[in-house]
């Protein structure tokens, strides 16, 4: 008895009309490689494509292959991807291939439920290996999805809510053709981002326009519904630059707080943006730092960065010393001193690396 193919949902059609029209030539839509398209999803997460892709380009020319990356150092690993943000996702990376490798000879598993083995692969990115490199028709949920459908649909669950997760994959799951699923979850995404955008969609030239629930009820700019998110909290650096001749001392952040496994300088945390000349000479004098007062310099204006969930405002004290800090002290606090072309290599904070790209 001949299977009769189901046609796909008005969603489906109209989508997959639209993509090959509009879609934007990214270089990970032209392989089936489950390790370059996990690579490419790791590195768009939290990240714009423009951004991400000059990163995607440069990690797959260090590392052509899931061995190559697996067997990499840590800390070149990271030093790559230094300006990207959320440096947890590299190390997790990192882990991961280093799983694939060993667990599974090299392999990613082939299917969705495979894929979800894997450390840090999550319902998304083991939606998108499976729909894109072996065409499994499971659908992908990001949130480019989450506003196509809540806007299509007229849903109004808080998408910020892990219950809402749930209604949402069940919907696009049942729009997903089986003929075409990779098309279907490209178009639907690459749709949510250049055509139901955020801010100002394209309505007038919409393709769904006639089906789009939020359209006819004038509640575009309503959908989807997301919760705020905590205020950022507001946190001050102040960083001891400590020079000695032609080398700069730095250590590697190990505490369980932002940047672990990356590189800055010896610090002290203030809950207020200024610190006193007095406090000031008081943690040198903890550091056994002798000064050379022929090379006294100002505080740099602060530095601004913003993570997700907190502010940085960080100020530099360069600070050159008459004498090596003492083995006691580099020790305690991990420094080491560096030459130029080392701290160079070393992965740092794009707060950090700014800095030394303009004074070291």
């Amino acid at each position: 008895m001949t299977k009769l193919i189901q046609p796909p949902s008005f969603l489906a059609a109209a989508l997959l009309a639209w993509y090959p029209r509009h879609r934007r030539d990214l270089p990970w839509r032209h392989t089936r490689d489950p390790y370059a398209i996990w690579l490419s999803e790791v590195i768009l997460q939290q990240t714009r494509v423009a951004q991400g892709l000059p990163y995607y380009e440069t990690f797959l020319a260090a590392y052509p292959t899931v061995q190559d990356l697996a067997a990499a150092p840590e800390t070149e690993v990271l030093r790559y991807w230094q300006g990207l943000g959320y440096y947890s996702r590299a190390r997790n990376m990192h882990l991961t291939a280093q799983q694939v490798v060993r667990e599974y000879n090299g392999l990613f598993p082939g299917t969705y439920a495979g894929l979800l083995q894997l450390r840090g692969v999550g319902p998304y990115t083991a939606a998108a290996i499976a729909s894109f490199a072996y065409d499994e028709a499971v659908a992908v949920l990001d949130g480019n999805v989450y506003r196509v459908l809540a806007r299509i649909f007229g849903l109004h669950a808080d998408i910020a809510a892990p219950s809402s997760r749930k209604e949402f994959q069940a919907l696009a799951d049942q729009h997903i053709p089986a003929t075409a699923p990779a098309d279907f979850n490209q178009a639907i995404m690459e749709f949510g981002a250049i055509q139901c955008t955020p801010a100002k969609p394209d309505c007038l030239f919409c393709p769904l326009q006639s089906q789009c629930w939020a359209f006819q009820h004038g509640q575009v700019a309503l959908l989807p519904v997301k919760s705020k998110a905590k205020a950022s909290r507001i946190r001050y650096f102040h960083y001891f630059v400590l020079r000695h001749g032609e080398h700069t001392y730095l250590r590697e952040r190990r505490e369980k707080d932002i940047w672990q496994g990356l590189y800055d300088f010896a610090m002290t945390e203030t809950t207020v943006p200024e610190l006193p000349a007095a406090e000031l000479l008081r943690h040198l004098e903890a550091l056994g730092a002798q000064l050379d007062l022929r090379q006294v310099a100002e505080p740099t204006p602060a530095y601004r960065h913003i993570l997700s969930h907190q502010k940085l405002e960080a100020r530099f004290h360069p600070l050159a010393l008459a004498q090596p800090l003492p083995a006691t002290t580099l020790r305690d606090l991990g420094l080491r001193a560096y030459s130029a072309d080392e701290i160079e290599a070393l992965p740092k904070p794009k707060l950090i690396a700014n800095y030394c790209s303009q004074h070291l």
